[in-house]
């Protein structure tokens, strides 16, 4: 064991970091099938778009990280649930469709949530490549969740608290 090494990647992970890992895991392989379900029912161009690179660059890129070094430790991984069916957003029947500004909130919030995540993960790892990969996927999601303000407010989808004047 390279308990102390200087050579992260050699030191075991503890139950936290474990725990973290494997069910961030887990969280991702969910967000990609409720990423695409997502875009079935998208019908804005920019949303679209923000929703595949969501998912392309971000997303997956944390299921892959993730993935890596739980084989890497011999952790078992989670399941996934199956991929979903590229649907046309007109066969969708209205009563039953998300709207584009619903996409975009519930988008910001999941966001918002694994940012949170990401922070406390940084703070219980003690080997240093988990601490700064998780905070390489804080910042990416800081910024995905940046560019989806800005869609939110081009769009009018933005929904303001009361604002103080005075």
């Amino acid at each position: 064991m390279g308990i102390l090494s200087g050579k992260p990647q050699d030191e075991p992970l503890h139950s936290g970091e474990v725990f973290n890992l494997w069910s961030h895991l887990l969280a991702t392989k969910e967000s990609l099938v409720t990423l695409q379900i997502l875009n079935n029912h998208c019908g804005d161009h920019d949303l679209k778009v923000f929703i595949e690179d969501l998912m392309e660059n971000c997303i997956q890129q944390e299921e892959q990280q993730a993935e890596a070094i739980l084989k890497t430790s011999g952790i078992r991984l989670p399941p996934a649930p199956p991929d979903r069916p590229d649907v046309h957003v007109e066969d969708i029947p209205a009563g039953a469709r998300f709207n584009d500004p619903e996409i975009a909130s519930f988008l910001r919030k999941e966001l918002a949530a694994g940012k949170i995540l990401c922070s406390y993960v940084m703070g219980i790892a003690t080997r240093e490549d988990i601490a700064s990969m998780y905070g390489e996927f804080h910042v990416q999601k800081a910024e995905y969740e940046d560019k989806l303000l800005k869609i939110q407010k081009e769009k009018g989808w933005l929904v303001l608290p009361p604002m103080s004047l005075k």
